[in-house]
């Protein structure tokens, strides 16, 4: 049975869910309540608690301590790798516990305070992340022996740090355009490093008969060094490609060969024209077929970042009283078979079935950017490859079948590039932001740590 997850949009994001995700993550989802491995490790910490620290006079408890270091060795074995000992954990359980407690004096000393109603919408995006109904939810809480109660309590105490984080973090976190210019300037070079320029050359081939005698290349060469001259002194390259080339299309188009990426020529084209400009010509350069003349006519490189696009098509079923989630999901699945195995279309469907504006498209939601769709929905749909059908998916909207129809490279539009560089160099700053404000707001609390009881 799947633990339910948390995603968060960066690593000091992560960090304000921390505490929510650890009700959920302190043992396996039980087969049955009452043989719960977090129930039984619970009743173990009970036998033996006590405080571990106090910090600005409120305390720390080796219960907290211990519950918080089983999220932290099953995030670690979810990772794979080594598993840290046992101290380390304590040692990392503490100090995290210490900066939370010393976080929400802060937010309680401002003032902060979450009304009902956030607690309520926190309570649904969890459940629609873990493609669960609240109620479902709060099941799988029970087999862990969490009430409801403790749960809310822990979302308020997150979202505590969520508001005095977003406050006194992210709200002092400033970007400037020079900084956004130099990012895309890093961006393209990184792009063009790993992108071939576009290329595009005309060729002029004297061809070398495979029974040619010395004497006979050598005309054939002293040949095309002379079409080289003249090409160098200004005649026109495409009628001396038509008079002369032997090519299989004898010079149409006056040699030109296309604009396509400098990687899909030969070696030896690249080499001879390298340090050309556009318009020169390079002197012939032998190959198996003949001596080839070739002439520089466009040479292209990428100047806007290229970003993956996809195209998918959906349909939306919304839950409500004539037809529960549950049903939702079944019917969708039914659909789902009935698509795969071609009895039915998949856009007269969605014309019929979905319950959104993309219905009139046959659920085509067009081509979409990273960042378009809710991170439910889109980590599903960049799981699918062209032409594959997920299972239903419940997301905060509703009940969704999703299928991809088609991926693409394409040139990210001015505005689109800025906003990239802005929103990447933002969540640079505000991790590093993050780690020196923690830093500080541990460093002003006083910390007195108690020795176990022997």
């Amino acid at each position: 049975m799947n633990k339910l997850f948390f995603p968060a949009r960066s690593a000091w994001r992560a960090a304000i869910l921390g505490a929510i995700s650890l009700i959920c993550s302190a043992g396996s989802w039980a087969q049955t309540p009452n043989d719960s491995p977090a129930k039984a490790a619970t009743a173990l910490i009970r036998q033996a608690d006590f405080i571990v620290a106090v910090v600005n006079s409120e305390p720390i408890t080796n219960r907290d301590v211990q519950v918080l270091r089983q999220r932290l060795a099953s995030e670690a074995a979810a990772r794979g790798g080594a598993q840290p000992d046992t101290n380390e954990l304590n040692r990392l359980a503490v100090e995290q516990l210490i900066n939370e407690k010393a976080q929400l004096q802060q937010a309680r000393d401002a003032g902060i305070k979450i009304e009902d109603e956030a607690i309520e919408q926190a309570e649904l995006n969890v459940a629609a992340s873990n493609q669960l109904t609240r109620e479902e939810m709060h099941k799988r809480l029970a087999q862990e022996g969490i009430t409801v109660s403790a749960f809310r309590t822990q979302l308020r105490t997150q979202l505590t740090l969520t508001r005095l984080r977003e406050r006194e973090v992210e709200g002092r976190i400033r970007v400037s355009d020079v900084e956004v210019e130099q990012f895309l300037s890093e961006q393209l070079k990184a792009q063009a490093e790993q992108m071939p320029a576009q290329l595009n050359l005309a060729m002029i081939l004297i061809s070398v008969p495979e029974q040619s005698t010395a004497s006979d290349v050598q005309a054939l060469g002293e040949r095309a060094t002379d079409i080289a001259r003249r090409a160098r002194a200004g005649e026109n390259f495409a009628e001396l490609a038509k008079a002369f080339s032997q090519t299989t299309d004898k010079g149409a188009n006056g040699g030109n060969m296309g604009l396509r990426p400098a990687d899909r020529y030969p070696d030896l084209f690249l080499d001879a024209t390298r340090s050309l400009n556009v318009g020169e010509v390079a002197a012939p350069v032998r190959s198996a077929a003949g001596f080839h003349i070739l002439k520089v006519i466009e040479r292209r490189q990428t100047t806007t970042l290229m970003v993956t696009q996809t195209r998918a098509r959906h349909i939306l079923l919304r839950p409500s009283a004539q037809m529960s989630q549950t049903q939702a999901v079944a019917k969708l699945t039914e659909v789902r078979k009935a698509v795969v195995s071609g009895k039915a279309d998949f856009a007269a469907l969605a014309r019929e079935m979905s319950q959104d504006g993309s219905a009139q498209q046959g659920g085509d939601l067009g081509w979409a950017n990273p960042g378009m769709f809710v991170p439910e929905f889109e980590q599903a749909m960049n799981r699918l490859r062209p032409g594959q059908l997920a299972e239903p998916l419940v997301s905060r909207f509703g009940v969704h079948l999703i299928e991809v129809t088609d991926r693409r490279n394409a040139p990210m539009s001015d505005q689109e590039q800025r906003t990239l560089a802005r929103n990447a160099l933002r969540e640079k700053k505000l991790d590093e932001a993050y780690a020196t404000w923690v830093e500080d707001i541990r460093g002003r609390a006083y910390v007195e740590m108690r020795e176990p009881p022997q």
